[in-house]
This record gives C-alpha cells, structure tokens and sequence, in this order.
C-alpha cells in the first residue's frame, strides 16, 4: 500500500459558528493522506499533492461554519479526484481556538 501525504496546509479563512469569527479570521491547518494499492511489476499510481492543496485550500469558503463541513467537504473532493484511492484521511486543526483557557488547537479528522 502506497501512502502519499501533505500535513499541514495552512489557510487563514473567516469560518466559524461566531460572529467574531467572520470578521478576524482563523488559522487552520489540514494534514491529508491517501491510501492506494500498489501490485508488484505494475505502475504505481500517481497521487498529484498539488491537486490536493487545491482542493483543501478553495474549501475554506465563508459559507462554512464548523470543522465537520469542512472535513467531509475535502475527503469527498479527494475521493472523487482519486478514484483509486482506498482510504483518504483528512484533518483540520483550527489553531488557538477562541475559548475560556488557551488550547493549541482543536480539530477534527475521517478517515475512511
């Protein structure tokens, strides 16, 4: 099985469920990876990463509000750009998210 990764796709993007947040935006990061199989003797397939970082990056539009929007979003625009894949792992991490006490971010993941 061939593993083809890029962590840490950073986009600053005005998404959340606060109104504040729509007016200073925040930082996200995306780490996706992609599972496709490989056969010995065959070529392997191609899984283009930049493709990917487009993808992960026109998803932050302001019509978003939560993290679970977001996820699904890219995990089914990558499914459908590697039709090969067997698995696709996608999490987004909103960094220093806006609550009572500090957090380095909160996030949220699928695989599948």
């Amino acid at each position: 099985m061939l593993t083809v990764s890029l962590h840490g796709i950073r986009v600053v993007a005005p998404i959340g469920m606060y109104a504040i947040e729509k007016t200073e935006p925040n930082t996200f990061e995306t780490d996706v990876d992609v599972w496709v199989r490989t056969e010995a003797g065959s070529a392997w397939p191609f899984i283009d990463y930049a493709i990917i970082n487009r993808i992960v990056a026109d998803a932050f539009t302001p019509d978003k509000e939560t993290l679970e929007e977001l996820v699904q979003q890219i995990h089914a625009a990558i499914k459908s750009a590697f039709a090969d894949a067997e698995k696709i792992k996608v999490c987004i991490r909103k960094l220093h998210p806006r609550l009572d006490t500090p957090a380095a971010y909160s996030q949220v993941c699928w695989e599948g």
